[in-house]
């Protein structure tokens, strides 16, 4: 006997520790999917989905992987086998008519992208729907970005905001508040200069008096910038113009380079030019990563995928640079790209004309494998991109706000620069512990539904009794808890009107233990009719034989009640339905003489464990559905 129990606790082990192997790895996937490295969370998600772990999601994940790495032979295969999922977000039938566009299969497409209107969703963007890029649309399915104009715009151009601490510097031609102005004949506006103003003033009107201080402005063009972490050094562009002296190269065109300056007393002096510019062609357009180690820029030299390429040079500790690297044809191509920028995480954002785009000059970012090689780029969709230039991307630290610079309809001047906040990513994640020791409990489900009561994900603990689930912003939810050993709980969660930095929801639970549960034999489950909560014929002569084993039998012993529906009915009548039996059946044992203390609870739980797949996504007989409509019970105590 006693080997016998050795042999099952091996096997639960085993079962256990298989478990936490795949929970672990959805967490892998899913943190490797929110960093844009979509190669290797499609493997893992593949990995899931062959040892058929929370597949339902895996599957949509791992189609959107596919349609961020621009494969949409694949995409729509996974697309195709999501929309066949009961209560699948209505996104993914958008999702899914993009992807089918993606493959030219227009016909079907606009018939997916009926029922997702059908279905309540909403095409908010009619030139979004043309773009043949069927990734763009995908990865904006749902809006990342609402914009709002910046009150130190003028009638010129302005570009290339940029924060530090509390200021922000940008780049103008507006040279106001002067009588002479130095005209650039190539667009009839003043040159470029950089400006500074205080982040938290809206009412001082931006002027000359807010030019840097210093050597960086010259009567030529200046800026954009990138500052140090530290605020103390500067890189910038400029026309190539030095120590007063302007230089063309051999067909009489002045090109543009990247300077050097360092904060001295508040003044931005000790201008030094960088190494790899050249007379014959241009650099401009720099960028620090957040770690100061590496300085990217724009550059026509030889060498290039064609027009401007993106490349990187490594600043060394000693102040010198390392030789150029072009990032490759990933991220270039033979038309230009511009205006890099490297956020906190190391993402690089940039402008381009040649990747697929809704406009001119859209604004991409990069995705990165675990090595940090670049494999791929996205377009940042509506309404960061137009069908105009769109340029001079900016992001602050937190990932939730910044800048950008387009020349879109509706603007102030040629130029303008809009600020953005981005709805980030968020995340629903607690711990789930034992309410008398408070020790951890693993491997408790914990299963999510939406306002409507539909099911969207279901998880496990861990080994330390967390768990973790990527939910939408704005929505309300419901989680439920359940462990064999524990009594279940249940919370509302709602995603409204948090801000907008917040990354993460918490909700701990705390159940309690269900001392030596044992669901006997003789304990004869009970069985309603459909819609129906009285006690029938069958259910009374079951019910009685409980009666007796605990007048007679064990007169020690303490049940619990837990009664359920089929999947027939919404989901709140089922619920409010398996209360009633539960409720009924716990009247009848009292009629019968049964002490109400040694019922420690009735419970109804709705549809929420069926014991069969009859959960409406296949045909049943009414005899399958009738194994739902029952009542069960649990012995607590014997002696």
């Amino acid at each position: 006997m006693k080997s016998k129990n050795y042999i099952l606790i091996i096997i639960i082990s085993l079962l256990n520790i298989s478990v936490f192997a795949q929970y672990g790895k959805q967490k892998r996937a899913d943190n490797l999917f929110n960093k844009f490295s979509f190669v290797d969370a499609s493997v893992k998600y593949k990995e899931l989905i062959d040892v058929n772990f929370n597949k339902d999601y895996a599957i949509r994940q791992l189609a959107d992987c596919y349609a961020f790495m621009r494969n949409p032979d694949s995409s729509v295969v996974y697309y195709k086998k999501a929309v066949e999922q009961n209560n699948v977000p209505t996104e993914y039938l958008y999702k899914y008519s993009q992807a089918l566009r993606g493959v030219k299969e227009y016909k079907e497409s606009r018939l997916w992208m009926r029922k997702f209107e059908d279905a309540g969703g909403d095409i908010a963007d009619a030139k979004l729907m043309k773009d043949a890029n069927f990734v763009t649309t995908i990865f904006n399915a749902k809006p990342q970005y609402s914009l709002k104009k910046v009150n130190f715009n003028s009638k010129f151009s302005d570009f290339g905001a940029f924060e530090q601490g509390d200021k922000i510097y940008f780049t103008s031609s507006r040279d106001e508040g002067v009588s002479t102005k130095h005209i650039y004949g190539w667009d009839g506006q003043p040159f470029l200069d950089v400006y500074v103003k205080d982040k938290n003033d809206s009412v001082t009107p931006v002027n000359h008096k807010f030019k840097i201080k210093g050597d960086v402005n010259t009567i030529y063009h200046d800026g954009p910038v990138t500052i140090s972490s530290d605020g103390k050094t500067m890189y910038f562009s400029r026309n190539n113009f030095n120590k007063n002296v302007l230089k063309k190269d051999k067909k009489g065109i002045t090109n543009l380079k990247i300077y050097k300056a360092t904060l001295v007393d508040s003044v931005w002096t000790n201008i030094e030019e960088l190494p790899f510019n050249s007379d014959n062609y241009s650099t401009g357009h720099p960028a620090l990563s957040s770690d100061g180690t590496k300085l990217y820029f724009a550059s026509d030299m030889p060498g290039g995928f064609g027009g401007s390429d993106i490349y990187f040079s490594y600043i060394n500790s000693d102040g010198t640079y390392g030789k150029p690297q072009n990032l490759g044809d990933i991220v270039n191509t033979k038309k230009n790209e511009l205006f890099p920028f490297i956020n906190s995480e190391g993402t690089l954002f940039f402008s381009s004309d040649g990747h697929p785009g809704i406009g001119l000059l859209d604004i991409f970012a990069t995705t990165s494998d675990k090595n940090d090689n670049i494999t791929n780029v996205i377009n940042l969709g509506v309404p960061v991109n137009s069908s105009k230039d769109d340029f001079s991307f900016f992001m602050n630290s937190d990932g939730t706000s910044g800048y950008f610079a387009s020349n879109r309809d509706g603007g102030v001047g040629s130029d303008d620069i809009y600020a953005y906040n981005r709805v980030l990513p968020l995340k629903l994640e607690g711990t789930v512990t034992d309410a008398i020791n408070n020790k951890p409990i693993a491997s408790a489900n914990i299963t999510l539904f939406d306002a409507a009561g539909m099911q969207i994900a279901e998880v496990q603990t861990d080994f330390n009794g967390h768990y973790e689930i990527n939910i939408d912003r704005n929505a309300d939810y419901k989680l439920l808890i359940s462990d064999p050993k524990h009594a279940s709980d249940a919370k509302l969660i709602s995603s409204k009107n948090i801000d907008k930095a917040t990354r993460s929801i918490t909700a701990d639970f705390s159940l309690n233990p269900v001392k030596d549960v044992v669901k006997l034999a003789e304990l004869n489950t009970i069985y309603f009719d459909f819609d129906r909560y009285n006690i029938r014929n069958d259910a009374a002569l079951e019910l009685d034989k409980i009666v007796n084993m605990m007048t007679n039998t064990y007169p020690n012993m303490v049940i619990k009640i837990d009664s359920y529906a089929d999947s027939r009915g919404t989901r709140v009548f089922n619920d409010w339905l398996s209360k009633k039996r539960a409720k009924a059946t716990f009247d009848y044992l009292v009629s019968k003489g049964i002490n109400p203390d040694r019922i420690t609870k009735y419970q109804g739980f709705g549809e929420d464990d069926l014991v069969n797949g009859c959960d409406g996504s296949v045909p049943c007989t009414e005899q399958e559905h009738q194994l739902n409509r029952r009542t069960e019970f649990i012995v607590i105590k014997m002696n």
